[in-house]
């Protein structure tokens, strides 16, 4: 069996340099290292938000590489627990996001919504308000 030592996520982002400045006031992110190509094209950045670790890359066609708003939308989620969701989602608001779902207290013990940065990219804003055990997760989700 490999061992794996590392995952994190790359996104592709139209404009990596606003959507780094988006990060870093919005989420508060802390850039690693950032490299250009001769043709001044972002081949790569690495920034932390808290304890993780994300990287970025400018969105390329010829290299197959595709930022969500050219494909009509992000393919995935990216969730993010923080103690502030409400305060965090406003904030993606202000510098330029949007509230996909609004933030609310779930049935599944979160208080949690979804939000997408101006790249396009999706996230979830999550905050663990109560512990839920699956049974009570799922008779919570049948009852409506």
């Amino acid at each position: 069996m490999p061992t794996h030592t590392n995952l994190y996520p790359r996104l592709i982002v139209a404009e990596p340099d606003n959507t780094l400045e988006f990060y870093r006031k919005v989420l508060g992110a802390v850039l690693i290292e950032r490299f250009v190509d001769q043709e001044k094209r972002m081949v790569h950045a690495a920034f932390s938000v808290g304890e993780a670790v994300l990287s970025m890359a400018q969105s390329v066609k010829a290299w197959g590489l595709h930022d969500p708003l050219s494909l009509g939308g992000s393919p995935c989620l990216l969730h993010l627990s923080v103690e502030a969701p409400d305060e965090i989602a406003s904030k993606f608001v202000v510098e330029g996001g949007e509230i996909i779902i609004p933030i609310e207290d779930r049935p599944y013990g979160k208080r949690e919504g979804r939000v997408s940065d101006p790249a396009g990219h999706l996230w979830i804003l999550s905050k663990t308000i109560e512990t839920v055990d699956e049974e009570e997760i799922s008779r919570r989700l049948r009852s409506g």
